[in-house]
């Protein structure tokens, strides 16, 4: 059986449909993980789509990620310009040639 992490309203969506969903509360120590592997795969959505919608669902799946450690974007902001003063951004378009 697989499980994911889904939206608040999932399970409401499927009984309106006259589905019975089959869901239940993730426990405190799994909720992290849970909701790293949702960030996985709305990057992989990502990877195969240029929606919008689909960027949203990043964010939205990292802001749970932050709500859920008690970290606010400011933080994430802060660390994120740090880095690109540091490293750089990706104006410049580089693509690293590497072996395999």
């Amino acid at each position: 059986m697989q499980e994911k992490l889904v939206r608040d309203r999932i399970p409401e969506i499927i009984r309106k449909r006259g589905e019975v969903p089959r869901v239940r509360v993730a426990k405190e120590h799994e909720v992290d993980y849970l909701i790293r592997l949702k960030i996985v795969e709305e990057a992989q959505e990502l990877l195969h789509s240029s929606s919008e919608e689909e960027i949203a669902d990043v964010l939205e799946a990292l802001e749970a990620l932050l709500e859920h450690r008690g970290i606010d974007w400011s933080t994430v902001e802060a660390t994120r310009a740090r880095k690109k003063d540091e490293r750089g951004g990706f104006e410049k378009r580089f693509v690293l040639e590497m072996d395999e």
